[in-house]
């Protein structure tokens, strides 16, 4: 095969072309991480079987670790948009926080929605509460969205079971339950930022709700709602319980051993927690909805998947093609020298968002170029997930279709928007990057 450093060129050709093709021409990822993984064995003169073997592992490899808990996590979020689930719990925290306090309750709200639900779909759910709130309070819908927006990014892009991280954590070899508990830890500061940029920067630029709807009015047309409880249930018992597997499988056993670790094993395995969440999931739906939920709702939920599936097994098998080539080593030995840390991973990410828009293409290219150098470089696989989510945020701009959901929703146009949102999400991954690396030196 090549010299290392002329398969350094070769990555940063792929690289290029998977930017190019997706944001140029909108190349489907999936086509682009596969073809490009085949270009790159042929370029560094990987012998031909090994190609193939090396792509098929890794594609397989990588969707036999996480490609049921991606499809389980898809489920659970559509079952939770068609019950009213996701509004029950926004208004659950309303009460807690006060309706005076509506941009936070709004932030809060998105933090939670957006562990199980896709940020664009938890945006447009509750962007008629948002509306209905800015007019009974008064605030600028430019405030309102960036507190909704920033709310609902940061967990999409930090907590599983949404795709990205998981797909993350499988490509690197991280705990699940690691990246889940990390992940709420870490995601706070990130959302706090989002929040105070949007009471004191966004406020700048009024932008009054489209909707007429009053906060009562909008309540009496959904009727009667889950309980806010309920309704977190199918994301909150998962979630306990594979963070219950993490800590049943420390080396000190603290929870013990024997029949009760397997126990906790099991459930707490993120295959079995997260059908528990599936069946906990449909105790939200109506009797006379119950057909609907279980064909139309289910179904749904794993179209929404398979696209994500595709392209998290393309980004395997592009990492296990990196990951047997003259690269590892070039690169974990000469990066080594240049203590860059747990920045290396987000600069990356960020580099491929901006270019591309996708935050789940940004983080499962990133996962797969990381994965080779992990050992090399002696970066922990939950910090490295969580920096390169924190990337995969930095920034939203036109070429992001969430960026279009949250300007046409919030009535915001684009400088406006520029101005508030875009600008809004650096704040967000850098404050983000920097909690990781400040956690990162005190592990």
């Amino acid at each position: 095969m090549v010299s290392g450093g002329l398969a350094v060129l070769f990555l940063l050709l792929s690289v290029v072309l998977i930017v190019f093709l997706t944001s140029r021409y909108r190349v489907n990822a999936f086509v682009v991480l596969i073809g490009v993984a085949f270009l790159f064995g042929l370029l560094v003169l990987m012998p031909l079987p090994d190609i193939i073997r090396h792509i098929r592992d890794g594609f397989g490899g990588t969707l036999g670790y996480i490609g049921i808990v991606i499809v389980a996590g898809t489920i659970i979020g559509t079952i939770l948009q068609h019950t009213g689930a996701a509004v029950a719990m926004t208004q659950g925290i309303l009460r807690v926080v006060g309706r005076e306090r509506s941009p936070l309750a709004m932030s809060v709200a998105g933090y939670v929605v957006g562990i199980p639900v896709f940020c664009d779909s938890g945006f447009v759910i509750l962007t008629p509460l948002n509306q209905a709130l800015a007019k009974q309070t008064g605030k600028s819908m430019a405030t309102m969205g960036v507190a909704l927006a920033t709310g609902l990014y940061v967990t999409h892009c930090l907590v599983p079971p949404t795709p990205g991280p998981i797909a993350a954590a499988g490509l690197l070899g991280a705990d699940l339950g690691r990246v889940i508990g990390l992940g709420l830890l870490l995601s706070i500061p990130g959302m706090i930022a989002g929040y105070l940029w949007a009471v004191h920067f966004a406020k700048r630029y009024y932008i009054a709700p489209a909707s007429g709807e009053t906060y009562e009015a909008f309540v009496a047309r959904y009727g009667k709602l889950p309980g806010g409880l309920h309704s977190a249930l199918p994301i909150l018992v998962p979630i306990v319980l594979i963070l219950l597997k993490s800590v049943a499988d420390f080396p000190t056993q603290p929870l013990g051993a024997g029949v009760f670790k397997d126990f906790l094993g099991f459930i707490g395995d993120p295959v079995t927690a997260l059908m528990i969440g599936i069946l906990l999931a449909l105790t939200l739906v109506k009797r006379t909805q119950m057909r609907e939920a279980v064909d139309t709702w289910m179904s749904e939920g794993v179209k929404h998947a398979a696209l994500i599936l595709a392209i998290t097994g393309a980004g395997g098998a592009f990492g296990r093609i990196l990951n047997n080539s003259p690269l590892r080593d070039y690169l974990g030995t000469t990066l080594s020298t240049m203590d860059v840390g747990i920045f290396l991973p987000f600069l990356v990410a960020a580099a491929l968002k901006s270019a591309q828009g996708s935050s789940t293409v940004a983080i499962i290219t990133t996962a797969s170029i990381m994965a080779p150098l992990l050992g090399a470089l002696g970066l922990d696989p939950a910090l490295t997930v969580l920096a390169i989510g924190a990337g995969s945020m930095t920034v939203s701009h036109a070429n992001d279709s969430y960026f279009w959901v949250v300007t046409q929703f919030s009535g915001m146009d684009v400088p406006v928007a520029y101005k508030t949102y875009t600008s809004a999400t650096l704040v967000l991954g850098l404050t983000t990057i920097a909690t990781v690396a400040v956690f990162s030196l005190l592990v």
